[in-house]
């Protein structure tokens, strides 16, 4: 399992904060399922960063490992 974890508008657009998938998976094969599960975040989630363990992932290819957390974070606004 995956525990994905949602953070401002991203946890806004999925009307969660927390959720587990089935893992492993690819990291398209992974917003293609967030998006599906939640139609909202098709709009907000090409805009955020996927923290895999805690490190930042910008490849589609990248497997996301069984049991691994991931972090949904859009952009920040500063102040």
């Amino acid at each position: 399992m995956i525990t994905v974890r949602y953070f401002a508008g991203a946890r806004e657009a999925a009307g969660v904060t927390t959720e587990q998938l089935d893992g492993p998976t690819s990291v398209a094969a992974f917003r293609a399922a967030l998006t599906a599960a939640h139609p909202r975040l098709a709009e907000v989630l090409p805009k955020c960063a996927l923290l895999v363990a805690g490190a930042r992932t910008t490849s589609d290819e990248a497997q996301i490992p069984d049991g691994a957390a991931v972090d949904v974070l859009p952009p920040f606004a500063g102040g």
